[in-house]
């Protein structure tokens, strides 16, 4: 059994909580309330180093994630979730552009389901997909976060 391991991080943007295990991140994850935090320095080497990086990002001089990651889920959200690390930072695509990358363009609907089940916020980018009109649509962290992350990675980019 892998151990587990959270983290509480505090961001430009907001209180996020890093989930891991041995084997790598499993979630990290914007909150809408402030977490009784209690002072636990025994953090996975992955979660220490996903603190690091977030930090580089949100400075603006980290563009890609090195991150070990431990995720699950359908085979069809694992495959949309590998395609969004495809979208480059300060990029965006829409949610048809994705289907359309994984050969199902019917999938539109699905590909917005799998970003609303996206538990890697930032790391796996689904903040980068917006509407096929451009407006922005849907953001487990809020649009206002969405909004935030895509001017910041314009600035650095």
């Amino acid at each position: 059994m892998e151990t587990p391991y959270t983290c509480f991080y505090s961001s430009p943007i907001g209180t996020m909580k890093i989930d891991s295990d041995d084997i790598g991140i499993n979630s990290i994850v914007f909150l809408n309330y402030e977490p009784e935090i209690t002072t636990n320095n025994n953090y996975s080497i992955h979660i220490k180093n996903c603190i690091t990086q977030l930090d580089e990002y949100f400075r603006g001089t980290r563009k890609n994630f090195s991150i070990k990651l431990h995720i699950s889920g359908t085979p069809f959200r694992e495959k949309v979730w590998k395609e969004l690390l495809k979208i480059p930072y300060g990029h965006t695509c829409s949610y048809y552009d994705i289907a359309n990358s994984i050969n199902n363009k019917n999938a539109v609907r699905a590909v917005g389901g799998a970003n609303h089940h996206n538990k890697i916020s930032i790391i796996i980018p689904c903040h980068r997909v917006i509407g096929k009109d451009g407006n922005l649509t849907g953001y487990g962290g809020g649009l206002w976060r969405k909004k935030w992350l895509l001017e910041h990675e314009q600035k650095y980019n």
